[in-house]
């Protein structure tokens, strides 16, 4: 049928063959007087996306076309979008849709609205067509105009993608914990997420120490804000460190494996290891008086709100930051190369999808 009925989308029929992606046509949701259709650009890949294809975070629903790392231009909008408008380069990143009336959505803490809607892989109510939303490996998206972002000139696109997941996802507890002047904020890991949280936290004005297995990634870190390198493969790293930390962010894919003591000794006193790296694994085994050396905290978070979203956007612009991507030709061989290459932690930083109409010619 084609657009407006029809999206087309690079899918994953079986998470046992998360690789195999296959080009075909899925029905969108039913357009709404709010919502906005969205001619994709570019998309940026995800952990999120290998953990889903892959079932790290269990079964999801297939055929599925993932990605919410999305950029394009609005090509229609409802009759009672007023933020959008045809013509506008905008964004979407992992979440979709959420109720806007419950008292987290009024208090500008919609992404843990418990109606919320992820942009891949969950059902839309009945109203909505009662269809399972698709992510941006395709053609088009449509979206809530909620959760539609303008995206500020003199922000190349490929590097918009993925500050849409991945950066709100580390700026938000960033802004969250105050981080600014004055503090000493610890990142673990210097992935995609953390080489985000190593510049914004830098931007932000802390003064950053970057926490890592990988001796070869010292440089990088630096170049990214970072004061301080510290091998954590080292034995007895931990132990200068303590009472360091205001803050510390962990953006690493591996807390299963770590010494939970070690990391929280440089904490200061009742300051927060906070988690924003989801891994496969459960957490390692916590003994209640790990805490009470330091008083210290754990936590986590799930990406960030719209007004975050905006704050983050304008601090890249202001700052001229520019986070390190590779793009890869969105393609059923494009997509299964991005995906292992993520999976592998190969990529330096993100992989963002692109040459989007070559793939998709007749949109």
């Amino acid at each position: 049928m084609g657009y407006p009925d029809t999206f087309e989308g690079f899918m994953v029929r079986d998470q046992d063959k998360w690789t195999e992606f296959h080009k075909q046509e899925f029905t969108p949701k039913k357009f709404q007087e709010r919502d906005i259709d969205i001619k994709i650009e570019c998309c940026g890949v995800c952990g999120s996306d290998v953990h889903t294809i892959d079932k790290g975070w269990g079964d999801a629903p297939m055929p599925l076309c993932v990605g919410h790392e999305v950029i394009g231009t609005a090509v229609k909008v409802g009759d009672q979008v007023t933020t959008v408008k045809v013509g506008d380069r905008v964004g979407v990143g992992a979440q979709i849709g959420a109720c806007l009336d419950c008292k987290m959505c009024k208090s500008d803490n919609e992404n843990y609205c418990p109606k919320m809607i992820d942009t891949y892989g969950a059902p839309y109510p009945e109203e909505a067509g009662g269809v399972i939303s698709q992510g941006g490996y395709a053609s088009h998206i449509r979206a809530h105009e909620y959760f539609t972002f303008k995206i500020p000139e003199g922000i190349p696109s490929i590097e918009a993608a993925p500050m849409m997941c991945a950066g709100l996802t580390v700026f938000s507890p960033l802004l969250r914990a105050g981080v600014g002047p004055g503090k000493k904020v610890a990142v673990v890991g210097v992935g995609g997420l953390g080489h985000f949280a190593v510049m914004f936290a830098a931007a932000m004005g802390a003064d950053v120490t970057v926490l890592s297995h990988s001796p070869d990634k010292e440089d990088d870190a630096k170049s990214f804000g970072a004061k301080e390198f510290v091998l954590t493969e080292n034995e007895g790293w931990h132990k200068p460190l303590a009472y360091t930390f205001d803050f510390m962010l962990n953006a690493a894919d591996a807390t299963h494996e770590f010494d939970l003591a070690a990391y929280l000794s440089t904490l200061a006193v009742n300051a927060e290891m906070h988690n924003v790296g989801l891994p496969d694994q459960p957490l390692p085994p916590i003994k209640a008086q790990m805490f009470a050396p330091n008083g210290c905290k754990i936590g986590g978070s799930h990406i960030g709100s719209r007004p975050e979203m905006f704050k983050m956007l304008n601090l890249v612009k202001e700052k001229g930051l520019k986070p390190r991507i590779e793009t890869k030709s969105i393609s059923e061989a494009g997509c299964a190369e991005a995906v292992q290459g993520v999976k592998a932690n190969s990529v330096r930083y993100r992989y963002t999808l692109v040459d989007y109409d070559k793939a998709f010619p007749n949109r």
